[in-house]
């Protein structure tokens, strides 16, 4: 989407189609957005062997025939994938068709479906240099992540005070992802003793699913400087005024707190496919631009003795602030759109 936005931007009269399925988030998203949608059903493989997977490779030969039809219907210039079973079809039927294709890598550990559209794709945009070594290097471009972009000029709009916290003191934002994430949850309510009567504030984005068991587990608890809330709408819009931010560490997070340059404690989630978020919190580490804790080694002393330790060292903070933007990207949507164009003008000579 933020892809499609920049595409937008510079060619206001693109066409633009979004394959997808109809179980997908983006069977609600992207025509909510206006934008021309299809699907196709295919599943992903398992990673044991199981029938399942013979049930699979059928569906993808009979989603490959879909997809060609797709195509031969819209005729794009260029067809752009992002990972993930869906646009392996796809972008595998456009690239037997001599369409020209690119595909995106968010993670540092390149997905199955990546490493194998690899081998017939044109170019491969990634986020982390890690993720090179998975791909040919003579397609390997380092783009960023387009949704950096989309971000990295906001300014604070002084949302916190929606929320009952003060404009003027350092917040940190404790977020699990859209639907919260148990363990941080439960950390950081062990954490509330610890961090009650600091000198910085806590908004604790619980997550819809959560919040009435954490409401019930706190009771009279909280302290004062902790505001808990279930979810914050339009939740890039507070980015710009948080100091420090406690959450996961996927692509499109890691994306947003480098593009606004956000010190950070990461959680990696371990329930990802090759535990990919460890891989894309120790890139920020070794870049001195975050601090991670393993969910194993999660609860309410680890959390608040880190949180404390970078709160009350301001010179921690600027570095963290500092070395996080030389880490992302803020123009990877325009890189991305350039690329394609250059494909486009190649395929056409």
């Amino acid at each position: 989407m933020a892809l499609i936005d920049a595409v937008k931007k510079k060619q206001p009269s693109s066409e633009i189609l979004y394959v997808g399925t109809h179980k997908g988030l983006e069977n609600k998203i992207v025509p909510d957005a206006g934008i021309p949608f299809k699907t196709i059903r295919i599943q992903g493989f398992k990673r044991s062997l199981s029938l399942e997977n013979l049930k699979t490779v059928y569906l993808f030969l009979k989603s490959v025939h879909t997809a060609k039809k797709i195509l031969k219907e819209f005729k794009p210039d260029v067809v752009v994938g992002t990972g993930g079973f869906v646009c392996g079809a796809v972008v595998y039927a456009a690239a037997r068709m001599k369409i020209p294709t690119f595909i995106h890598e968010q993670n540092s550990v390149a997905g199955v479906t990546n490493k194998f559209l690899s081998h017939f794709v044109d170019k491969i945009g990634i986020s982390f240099t890690a993720a090179a070594d998975n791909f040919p290097a003579e397609k390997v471009v380092f783009t960023g992540n387009p949704r950096a972009q989309q971000v990295a000029g906001m300014k604070s709009s002084n949302r916190l005070k929606d929320y009952g916290l003060s404009p003027t003191k350092k917040t940190v934002l404790v977020f699990g992802g859209s639907r919260g994430a148990k363990r941080i949850n439960e950390a950081t309510v062990e954490a509330f003793p610890l961090l009650a009567g600091k000198d910085y504030q806590v908004l604790f984005v619980t997550g819809s699913v959560h919040f009435n068991k954490i409401k019930d587990m706190i009771g009279q608890n909280k302290p004062s400087n902790v505001v808990v809330e279930p979810y914050i709408p339009d939740m890039p819009s507070i980015l710009p005024e948080i100091s420090c931010i406690v959450g996961r560490a996927g692509a499109t997070s890691l994306a947003e707190i480098t593009a606004l340059g956000i010190p950070s404690i990461l959680v990696p989630s371990p329930y990802v496919t090759n535990d990919h978020q460890t891989h894309n919190a120790q890139s920020l580490v070794n870049a001195h631009a975050a601090e991670m804790i393993k969910e194993a080694d999660l609860n309410g002393k680890s959390l608040a003795q880190l949180i404390d330790k970078l709160m009350s060292d301001s010179k921690m903070q600027e570095v963290m602030r500092k070395n996080a933007k030389k880490a992302g990207t803020t123009d990877a949507a325009d890189r991305i759109t350039n690329l394609l164009e250059q494909l486009i003008t190649s395929a056409s000579r």
